[in-house]
């Protein structure tokens, strides 16, 4: 009798289980088939409760925002006022800093990169043994608003030249270039009336870089825009990683002189970001400006004879000057323009842009 009574006591247990995990299964079933159900803005077809709806779902995902920001800013502050650390706040996941890894960047200790530096066609000008003299120029098919590019262009650069191109032939000019003692050969290409394109040559040895031009905004076209003075800008790189980015970086610093002139307040910009290099051109000024000191309580400070406390504060301001445009690398040639028998040290061909996360600059 008692072997039984055990024997079904076991089983009992087991039937029990068995009904737990069905019940699990069938919960797990409802929550699929709720989210499933859950109504989409996109699944509404009239477009007014279309609309609504998604109205909606913002500002709740926006007051949900909100909440996580002040909870966070409240730890911050308790673990301030304890002494302590404060939260490690995350960092979001971009496409930047999931980019996939490349044995091409450049690092601080590389003494093979300084070594080339010191060798490459740049090291002359970049070490100021000689000023950097620019020729400008266009393609034999200019339009309107090609000439105003480039007169902004040489507001942009110190020591450019433009010379018309008539009907000369792009070797020759590059020869007579090379006699006249230029350091740079800047070709503006224009298509359908819209500059579309920038191939810099360097001279006497190259190399020749093609760049596609894009967003061109000239001056005029920008709102509140200041006019630059004939200083010579400061130039600030950034974000150029890899070998070849770095290679990129230094065809376009030998454009510009080493020696800025700081009471000109110019500065000129190539950032490069996802392989396209953002140009700007900022005039800046720093201003001081008094603020109000408070205590912890936010009351207004005041000193001992009942005086409102001023803190100074130094501000940068800055006022762009134009123009504005965005660059991107098509090519890399040995030696100056050579098609039929030009040796290319890098082409983007459209299969490199496979994934979203591959930069090569």
């Amino acid at each position: 009798m008692g072997g039984k009574r055990r024997k079904s006591e076991s089983e009992a247990m087991e039937e029990y289980g068995s009904d737990a995990e069905l019940d699990r299964k069938e919960k797990k079933k409802k929550m699929e088939m709720g989210k499933r159900r859950e109504i989409l803005p996109s699944m509404i077809k009239n477009k007014e409760k279309r609309s609504a709806v998604h109205a909606k779902l913002k500002h709740e995902k926006k007051v949900e925002k909100r909440k996580k920001l002040k909870a966070r800013d409240a730890e911050e502050k308790r673990a301030l006022e304890l002494g302590e650390e404060p939260p490690a706040r995350k960092i979001p996941r971009t496409i930047e800093n999931t980019r996939e890894n490349d044995e091409t960047v450049c690092k601080p200790d590389d003494d093979e990169l300084f070594a080339g530096n010191d060798a490459d066609e740049f090291s002359s000008i970049l070490k100021r043994e000689r000023t950097p003299k620019i020729l400008i120029t266009t393609s034999r098919f200019n339009s309107t608003r090609g000439p105003a590019f480039i007169s902004e262009l040489l507001q942009v650069i110190p020591n450019a030249h433009y010379y018309k191109r008539g009907t000369y032939d792009l070797k020759k000019i590059v020869e007579y270039a090379k006699k006249q003692d230029f350091t740079s050969l800047i070709v503006v290409h224009t298509n359908r009336r819209e500059p579309d394109a920038l191939l810099i040559i360097g001279l006497p040895d190259g190399p020749t870089a093609h760049f596609k031009l894009s967003r061109l905004v000239l001056r005029k076209d920008i709102k509140n825009h200041g006019n630059p003075t004939s200083h010579e800008p400061e130039l600030v790189l950034t974000n150029f990683t890899t070998r070849l980015g770095h290679r990129a970086g230094r065809i376009i610093q030998s454009l510009f002189p080493q020696e800025p002139n700081f009471r000109g307040r110019r500065v000129v910009t190539f950032h490069n970001q996802r392989d396209y290099i953002f140009f700007r051109h900022h005039r800046y000024i720093f201003e001081t400006k008094e603020s109000k000191q408070s205590d912890s309580k936010g009351k207004k400070g005041k000193d001992g004879k009942g005086e409102k406390i001023s803190q100074q504060k130094v501000i940068a301001r800055l006022q762009e000057c134009g123009p504005r445009f965005t660059l991107k690398l098509r090519s890399l040639q040995h030696g100056t323009f050579d098609t039929k028998g030009g040796e290319y040290e890098w082409v983007h061909k459209p299969e490199m842009d496979t994934s979203r996360r591959r930069f090569f600059l």
